[in-house]
């Protein structure tokens, strides 16, 4: 969680929340870089929420990075589409700078990190839409 640590992170309901302790007890934080915009991030994003649903007892929390034009854009999606996960400030400086550390070409992406910010995958998504929710957990737990 090094690149959350002493960040803000927020809900869909517009709260905010201190990463360091949203996140103190999970093993895996996997950053969704996605839009509402975008065709194919609105594809995944549903089977991302119900992978989530699925597995959110498993020490793990989805970490939204947006891409969306405005706040409201991303708060809208967040409230129509996510999960109940946590996401980075629209288009603050914590979301480029995960950007820019992924290397974030194209959306949807899912980046699956280990607690101590070591990336398991960059290519998550691959993962959650061809396994069952526990068993992509498990893979990435391997």
């Amino acid at each position: 969680m090094d690149s959350l640590a002493g960040q803000k992170l927020v809900k869909a309901d517009g709260s905010s929340h201190e990463a360091d302790a949203v996140l103190a007890d999970k093993e895996m934080v996997m950053y969704y870089f996605s839009a509402h915009w975008c065709p194919p991030c609105r594809q995944f994003t549903p089977m991302l929420k119900d992978f989530y649903d699925e597995v959110s007892d498993e020490n793990l929390e989805i970490v939204f990075v947006s891409s969306d034009r405005s706040d409201d854009d991303m708060k809208s999606y967040m409230k129509e589409s996510h999960g109940d996960w946590y996401a980075t400030e629209h288009n603050s400086a914590l979301a480029n700078s995960l950007k820019q550390k992924y290397g974030i070409a194209g959306i949807p992406t899912l980046i699956v990190c280990k607690k101590d910010g070591t990336v398991v995958t960059k290519d998550g998504r691959a993962k959650v839409m061809s396994m069952p929710p526990a068993q992509a957990v498990k893979a990435f737990k391997a």
